[in-house]
């Protein structure tokens, strides 16, 4: 993998927080995954194309990479939030174009939902919807399952059993070996207070606050979050669903070329 931009720390209004960035341009914020973090982005970041004409930002959401954890271990997307809000005003962001992956795309949506001035649209890639609609037994599962694979296996042990997983079948071995590092280097605290967010949070309530330009996008062989069900949502939000072809949960990683294609459309597409 080419290399990536170094990762920058700072109290941000009271939360310390890392990202990376490269570009000069329209601001465009990255938000990774629960089994991710800002290193996941690095083939957004090794494209010159993308990187002339845009300010990329990858952050380390609370509780991962050189992010502290949020004060309150069980909160919801709306206090990932208020800190993804703290990162936009200390780096002097104008209405940014938020691009959420997985449980980034919860997070992005309640950012959406309570600064709907503070963007200037949103992608929600290979989205995670939560369960807090779901029965408290299924809230239970998804928690447990995840709380007790990472105790039980430590980072090592999780990223050696989950990375092939968010990528396609016969994916390049190199991008299964970018996604267990990054698996691999994983704050269990950090990972399990996600954990609890996505069993217990929603994606459509923040969405139904949101009026603004919105897609949402999906690898065509996603096996974590299927393309039928982001299809579905799509629909309900009356937003534009993009199919990544040849592409896992993991889409920007899997397909490059289309996803950073995707998002030269999408920002030419929104005015200045």
């Amino acid at each position: 993998m080419n290399a990536l931009p170094e990762r920058q720390q700072e109290d941000c209004s009271g939360f310390w927080l890392s990202w990376r960035e490269a570009g000069y341009g329209r601001a465009v914020i990255l938000l990774h995954g629960i089994s991710s973090g800002s290193a996941s982005w690095v083939k957004q970041f090794s494209d010159r194309a993308l990187i002339a004409g845009h300010r990329l930002i990858a952050w380390d959401a609370p509780g991962y990479g050189g992010s502290a954890a949020l004060p309150v271990a069980e909160s919801k997307a709306s206090a990932y939030a208020n800190a993804l809000a703290a990162l936009v005003a200390e780096l002097e962001l104008e209405q940014p174009l938020i691009v959420g992956h997985s449980l980034g795309a919860l997070i992005g949506s309640a950012y959406a939902a309570a600064y709907p001035t503070g963007l200037s649209g949103l992608v929600l890639a290979d989205p995670a919807q939560g369960y807090a609609t779901a029965p408290t037994e299924k809230r239970q599962q998804v928690y447990d399952q995840r709380k007790q694979m990472i105790e039980t296996l430590g980072p090592q042990g999780y990223g050696e059993q989950r990375a092939a997983a968010l990528l396609r079948e016969g994916a390049d071995q190199q991008d299964i070996a970018w996604v267990r590092s990054g698996m691999q280097q994983l704050n269990p605290l950090g990972f399990l207070s996600a954990a609890w967010m996505l069993a217990n949070d929603d994606i459509t309530q923040y969405l139904s606050r949101y009026r603004g330009p919105l897609q949402v996008w999906c690898g065509s062989d996603d096996r974590i979050t299927p393309p039928q069900g982001v299809a579905t949502l799509a629909q309900q939000q009356g937003a534009r669903m993009r199919l990544i072809e040849a592409a896992g949960h993991a889409s920007y990683l899997d397909a490059p070329m289309v996803f950073n294609r995707y998002l030269q459309d999408v920002t030419g597409a929104i005015q200045p």
